[in-house]
């Protein structure tokens, strides 16, 4: 059963119909409520998030194998294609974007899953794999001309054409957007890609801090990171669903501060599992457990409190702005609102049991 909406805005302009049918099941399925949970070794207190809506291991096996497909035909080694299988980006898919059971849409998000974590790596945070602070700005630049193809300019064309066949980083964006524009409309494309511009500013602001030595305070380091989270990830939701949410409702502040929550607090998930990982490293990253411990001189263990009440105030806020925005009569709108709820839930549960952050 589906059915098709006009959708009014929230401005009190209409909108074309709809040109995705949704089925009612999506809309109406029950959901587990928020919960308590542990996470780590137990020791620091619960997070307050939604349990993952789905775990398929065979589905999640099926897209790893589609990924490492993929990664083989633009030229992974043998050593990063293991890498990529223990990582495990088609368990991440399939526990996010649970509005989808097609392992062809779902290997689209873990195929820009994967590049947004390579530039990460090498060229961002893991000094063992190459990242350097000096040479990242260059590096995001050329990135962006991987995702957001440019006009043909000659002869000046051509060196660039060749740094995209030949660093591994933009080889994985260029494929991976290329596969993203089969499955998305042109806005869903550019808001993926406007959004992944958006989070590598805040990266060329790590790498600043992390150059200079001059760290920054624990507000400075979160308004940075509130647009470097797994909302860039987010935006893939309804294009894998097979559906688009209209832009003025995606761009709707409600909607847009919603999303950033959800997204912040499942970065927060990501700083909290971190620490180790990150402490570890000879040039240590920006993380929001270690910016609070630098600010106020407390331990790690009472830095890691603050945070994790910071993440449960921020899925409280979205619980709470998610039920206000199901008065809106849009479809596409509460669909995508699930996708965040679900997102959360499924992130949490990956990054608590992925041996990454072991």
């Amino acid at each position: 059963m589906s059915t098709r909406f006009a959708h009014p805005s929230l401005n009190g302009k209409r909108l074309g119909d709809s040109a995705f049918r949704i089925p009612v099941r999506r809309l109406t399925a029950d959901l587990e409520p928020y919960r308590e949970l542990d996470w780590g070794d137990g020791s620091a207190p619960p997070v307050y998030c939604p349990p993952a809506a789905r775990v398929d291991d065979n589905l999640a096996d099926e897209i790893d194998d589609r990924l490492s497909d993929w990664a083989e035909s633009i030229d992974f080694t043998a050593e990063e294609l293991d890498k990529l299988r223990k990582t495990g980006y088609g368990r991440l898919v399939m526990l996010t974007h649970t509005d989808s059971d097609d392992p062809d849409r779902l290997l689209v998000a873990a195929q820009m899953n994967t590049a947004w974590w390579m530039a990460d790596d090498y060229y961002a945070d893991d000094s063992a794999l190459g990242a350097d602070p000096t040479r990242l700005p260059q590096r995001l630049t050329l990135a962006m001309a991987a995702l957001d193809r440019l006009p043909d300019a000659g002869e000046f064309s051509a060196p660039l054409d060749e740094m995209l066949r030949t660093d591994k980083v933009l080889r994985a964006f260029v494929s991976a957007v290329s596969n993203l524009r089969d499955h998305a409309s042109p806005g869903q494309v550019q808001r993926a890609c406007y959004a992944t511009f958006s989070m590598f500013v805040s990266w060329t602001a790590y790498a600043a801090w992390r150059h200079t030595g001059q760290m920054p305070t624990a507000w400075e380091y979160l308004a940075a990171r509130q647009h470097d989270t797994f909302y860039t990830s987010m935006t893939l939701i309804d294009p894998v669903a097979g559906y688009e949410v209209p832009a003025n409702l995606f761009y709707e502040d409600r909607v847009r501060q919603a999303a950033f929550r959800a997204g912040t607090a499942a970065v927060l998930i990501n700083d909290l599992v971190s620490v180790k990982k990150d402490l570890a490293d000879e040039n240590p990253v920006c993380n929001m457990v270690l910016q609070v411990a630098a600010d106020r001189g407390c331990s790690i263990a009472h830095a890691t409190e603050i945070v994790v009440d910071l993440h449960n105030r921020m899925v409280r806020e979205f619980e709470a702005e998610h039920r206000s925005l199901q008065a809106i009569p849009s479809p596409e709108l509460q669909l995508y609102l699930h996708g965040l709820r679900n997102w959360m839930g499924g992130s949490f549960e990956w990054h608590n049991t992925n041996p990454r952050y072991r």
